[in-house]
């Protein structure tokens, strides 16, 4: 197989072991900034062009699309698919989980453990919906953010309050959340590849942080997931569409709640923690996907055959 990661940046750990991983594996591996690709449409004859070529040649893509790039990553990977290019992950999957609202509406309509969440967007009702979240303490975080950036946890009423208020004031949108206290800084992140957990890693928050995430300072060790965390888990990926996914949890006394469904989960982390090949999951994916169009294209290849000799 030639496989493309889509990557802004080749030298990012995530990207330099799916390609190690390829290669390995014995597949051609490319490195694709997404963000310089471009399209043409056309009746019957859809492409991507890459530093003025026009690429034809690759059987498989694996999209790592950061935040600030979904709109137009996720129309790269559409074309990759029109042209009838496995992906790890559908584009219509990664733009659904990249929006946090969304991924929660989506969850809770399955049925799965989240957090009491609220969404507003004017400041006439924010005693309500700091009431409808459980009252302060509260987390407030921003729709876009990412990697802990814009999440904060308010305290009391009074400084949630006036968080939100600030917010709004300057037009963004956020999610109001119940925090969750017996969780005590941690969370659990499964990787979840082809509706199996792959690995899973416990993260703890600094001292004087509640926001576990690696980038805000927090550390991973291994963790055995109980049966009701590895099912959530799967079921959070299968919910969303998505095949290759990190899923956050938080520990709670009513069972796993979900923070999030990352599209495009860091390997560093997982791997560091768990000692294992993650990378190497997600090639064997795409190959098990690749053999199995192969074997299709065989079929249709001897029924045309077989059609045209009755003729």
């Amino acid at each position: 197989m030639k496989i493309a990661i889509l990557s802004t940046n080749k030298n990012l750990y995530s990207t330099q072991r799916l390609v190690e991983a390829a290669s390995a594996r014995g597949h051609e591996c490319v490195v694709m900034d997404h963000s310089k690709c471009y399209v043409g449409i056309q009746q019957g004859k859809p492409s991507i062009h890459y530093r003025g070529e026009n690429i034809t040649d690759i059987d498989a893509i694996i999209p790592r699309i950061g935040a600030s790039v979904t709109f137009y990553g996720s129309a790269i990977v559409r074309q990759f698919e029109v042209m009838n290019v496995i992906s790890a992950n559908p584009s219509q999957a990664i733009t659904r989980s990249r929006d946090k609202l969304r991924c929660m509406q989506i969850l809770s309509g399955a049925g799965l453990g989240l957090p009491i969440t609220g969404f507003a967007r004017t400041t006439s009702d924010v005693d309500d919906l700091i009431n409808m979240v459980g009252g302060a303490p509260l987390v407030i975080k921003l729709l876009e953010g990412t990697q802990g950036i814009g999440v904060v946890l308010a305290e009391t009423k009074k400084a949630a309050s006036s968080v939100i208020e600030a917010f709004y004031g300057l037009g963004n949108n956020i999610l109001i959340q119940e925090y969750i206290k017996e969780a005590k800084g941690t969370d659990i992140r499964a990787f979840v590849v082809d509706g199996k957990v792959v690995g899973a890693m416990k993260r703890t928050a600094k001292e004087g942080e509640f926001r576990s995430n690696l980038h805000r300072g927090g550390t991973a060790e291994i963790v055995k997931l109980t049966r009701k965390e590895r099912e959530t888990a799967i079921a959070a990926a299968r919910a969303m569409g998505l095949t290759v996914a990190g899923v956050d949890m938080l520990p709670s006394t009513r069972g796993p709640l979900i923070l999030e469904v990352n599209s495009s989960p860091g390997l560093e982390g997982i791997e560091k923690a768990t000692h294992k090949d993650i990378a190497g999951e997600i090639i064997k994916y795409l190959e098990t996907q690749y053999e199995a169009k192969q074997q299709l294209r065989q079929v249709v290849v001897k029924r045309k055959v077989k059609k045209e000799s009755k003729l």
